[in-house]
């Protein structure tokens, strides 16, 4: 098992990320486009948070693998000209906050919030989802504000530190105000966090040698993101590359008796 990440999904409206990375007056300037950020923090509680996957004019998907668990993804068409930006905006966790040794731990405590997820959003996938301002103040949320929420098939206004473990809603709530003076317009009252963030890496690795292929069956080349080996589109496309290398060159090629 290894550590990996947890959190919501977190949306703006386009113009407002436009205005905050290259001020009003080119805010809308055709030869810029769809501004992005990244943006990072380390915790007084010694745990970091992060921006991951923006999706500039894009929309929060559903990316649920299994019955009754409720995950959350994004995605940016090829225009980039949707009315709002998301990005998945996450706490790192460790093997220690799973609660148990086994080695499939992780995967366990991903399913529960996940699991936990699906019953606050009230079934049907539909997801929950909280206003900053009353995320921040630790209050439900009855309604959304000014900033729709992109996800489909819909959405229920909740409190969403009920979708998450207690020391990542506090994590957030220090985060998001961090993650301001950053980035002006980030902690808009009515900015949309939609819940659960569970996939941006893998809760477990498959050991592999160096050779590239796994320990305990040979000819198996686990590699990427699924596997434990990347974080993300870029690094698993390299990680991929660097598998397929070893064994066109012969680093990874099958030893028969």
């Amino acid at each position: 098992m290894k550590g990996f990440q947890i959190g919501v999904r977190i949306e703006h409206p386009q113009k407002l990320i436009n205005e905050g990375q290259f001020g009003r007056k080119f805010a809308n300037h055709p030869a810029l486009g769809a501004a992005d950020y990244k943006l990072a923090v380390h915790l007084p509680s010694g745990r970091g948070a992060y921006t991951f996957c923006m999706c500039p004019g894009g929309q929060v998907v559903a990316a649920a693998s299994e019955e009754g668990g409720l995950v959350t993804n994004g995605m940016s068409c090829f225009a980039r000209d949707g009315q709002n930006a998301n990005s998945a905006l996450l706490v790192g966790i460790t093997p220690a906050d799973f609660g148990s040794g086994h080695p499939l731990a992780g995967i366990a405590f991903q399913r529960h919030w996940e699991q936990q997820a699906f019953r606050i959003g009230g079934g049907g996938y539909r997801a929950p989802v909280s206003r900053a301002a009353d995320f921040l103040n630790g209050r439900q949320t009855r309604r959304l504000g000014a900033i729709h929420a992109s996800y489909r098939p819909g959405v229920t206004p909740a409190d969403i530190s009920a979708a998450l473990p207690p020391f990542a809603s506090e994590a957030l709530r220090q985060a998001i105000p961090a993650f301001e003076r950053k980035l002006r317009g980030f902690a808009h009252p009515d900015a949309v966090l939609t819940a659960a963030e569970t996939r941006s890496s893998s809760p477990v690795r498959i050991e592999r040698g160096e050779n590239f292929q796994s320990v305990s069956l040979q000819g198996l080349y686990p590699c990427g993101e699924g596997a434990g080996y990347a974080g993300g589109i870029t690094s698993s496309a390299a990680d991929a590359l660097k598998a397929v290398h070893a064994m066109l060159t012969g680093r990874g090629s099958v030893q028969h008796e």
